[in-house]
């Protein structure tokens, strides 16, 4: 069982065994998929600590480094998707152009991150509903969330990405007030007297701590930044991938690093560096929120209370597209025969059903076990899947490096591809050797500052060879090698 697997075509309970889907995803979809992907709490919530840890300046360069990184990343992706689109996407190229075992390890590693996000976006949402309602029980909003995601998934590809349209399109009509008042802020012209840049230079630097604490920052802010890879997933639906896949691209980076990039600047700017609220970081503090502190300021005493009401979307949002980009890895795999063949099987919608209904109930049984025995179980299936992104990202990267080698290698002509990948092959070796930086120093801070913290280190680092492991395992027992770039193949339908 190999790439190409195609299930026997009939029809049984409703269910379409050939396992097509829909391209029912228009060009606005596809581009607020990556972004709402990306923009999450860590911005809404998380970003204020980091502000603390390195100073403005420090955050400002980090998600400025990782936000170029990006662009390297989705340029890379962006080409390889225009010419094959597929919802196997990295995956799928993985097995195409470096090593069938690589697409394993990757796809059911991806699979398990985005199945383990389901239970944490429940989690995050139950916490935010406590706000306002603080004496129900979290099972009861869990649920109800859970159904109502599930039932945006199971409808059609298009209600999935029209509910994505609208939970991404708050989150940046939020941003986009947020940037604007804190402009006026800052030049005098809604508030008196003018805000201004001195506490960008608090304490005589706009950086903090030194080079350590940026670096630090370096590693976390990436993680602000997973979910944009979705879009490659996305182009396998979408209606006309060689003209909406460019086009998402192209303007997703931008968005993403002017609405980070310009948010972190204005807290940095409106709120110093040293005040304690900005330590408070998680969903359970929203009304200290850098964004709520800065609404305030600003005058808008409703300003918690807005602010919940758009982290629960964006809380959505993300549980939305794990939703999403788990079912269709999972159906990928099986048509590649990696799983089982009847994740292939799709509704007369073009929905993935059973593929859906797995992912689903691991995603609710996670939640579960993070409701007993402590979280243990939780905690470790999280740690599990922490390094995932950076792990796609950087096999992303590499799978753009051989795609390119390997289209040049058999004699094909570089202008016939639809979208060109700029900065090759500069971009995607950048980004591999900055993923590469960021996953094995990820835990430097548990090796310095006194004695090791090796419980630390191993949840730090357990997501590593859990993907080493999947790789080798496959490629022991199917006796898998490294593809020739002569052997690449090019078309979707081809092993």
């Amino acid at each position: 069982m190999g790439v190409g697997f195609v299930a026997n075509v009939q029809v049984q309970s409703g269910t379409v065994a050939d396992g097509k889907l829909q391209r029912r995803l228009r060009s606005r979809h596809l581009s607020i998929i990556a972004i709402g992907g990306a923009i999450g709490t860590g911005l809404f919530v998380a970003s204020g600590a980091l502000i603390n840890s390195a100073g403005p300046g420090g955050a400002l360069l980090a998600y400025i480094v990782i936000g170029i990184m990006m662009y390297f990343v989705m340029t890379s992706l962006g080409e390889m998707a225009t010419l094959l689109p597929t919802s196997g996407s990295f995956a799928t190229y993985a097995t195409k152009f470096v090593d069938p075992a690589l697409g394993f390890s990757i796809g059911w590693n991806y699979w398990f991150s985005w199945a383990v996000t389901i239970p944490v976006e429940l989690s995050a949402a139950t916490l935010v509903m406590k706000y306002w309602f603080p004496h129900t029980p979290s099972i009861v909003w869990s649920s109800i969330f859970l159904a109502i995601l599930f039932t945006l998934n199971i409808l059609s590809v298009r209600s999935y990405g029209e509910a994505e349209f609208w939970f991404a399109g708050i989150k940046v009509i939020a941003i986009i007030v947020f940037i604007l008042l804190g402009i006026g802020m800052i030049f005098g012209i809604l508030t008196q007297p003018a805000v201004g840049f001195h506490n960008f230079v608090l304490g005589g630097s706009p950086f903090h701590g030194g080079f350590m604490a940026t670096f630090g920052v370096l590693m976390i802010a990436g993680f602000s930044f997973q979910g944009t890879e979705i879009v490659g997933i996305a182009a396998g639906e979408s209606d006309n991938p060689s003209r909406n896949v460019p086009r998402a691209i192209n303007t997703v980076f931008w968005r993403i690093l002017i609405f980070y990039v310009l948010s972190i600047l204005i807290i940095g700017l409106i709120i110093p560096y040293t005040d304690p609220n900005l330590l408070k970081n998680d969903v359970t503090n929203i009304a200290v929120s850098p964004f709520t502190l800065v609404f305030k300021r600003a005058g808008l005493a409703f300003a918690a209370g807005l602010m919940n009401a758009v982290i629960l979307t964006s809380v959505l949002s993300c549980g939305n597209s794990a939703i999403y980009a788990s079912t269709r890895m999972l159906w990928a795999l099986a048509k590649e025969g990696k799983a089982p063949k009847l994740f292939t099987r799709v509704n007369s919608r073009g929905v993935p059903t059973y593929a859906l209904y797995v992912t689903t109930i691991f995603g609710f049984l996670a939640f579960l076990s993070s409701l007993f025995g402590n979280g243990v179980v939780f905690i470790w299936l999280l740690n599990c899947s922490g390094m995932t992104g950076f792990i796609t990202w950087l096999w992303i990267s590499i799978c753009h490096y051989r795609f390119r080698k390997a289209y040049v290698a058999q004699g094909r002509n570089l202008n016939e591809l639809k979208y060109r990948a700029k900065w090759y092959p500069f971009g995607p070796l950048f980004a591999i050797v900055l993923c590469a930086i960021v996953i094995l120093c990820q835990g430097y801070g548990d090796f310095t500052g006194g004695p090791i913290q090796w419980g630390n280190v191993i949840a730090t680092y357990i997501g590593l060879p859990v993907f080493l492991l999947l790789w080798l395992l496959y490629k022991w027992i199917r006796k898998t090698r490294v593809i020739p770039l002569s052997d690449c193949v090019f078309d979707p339908d081809e092993a």
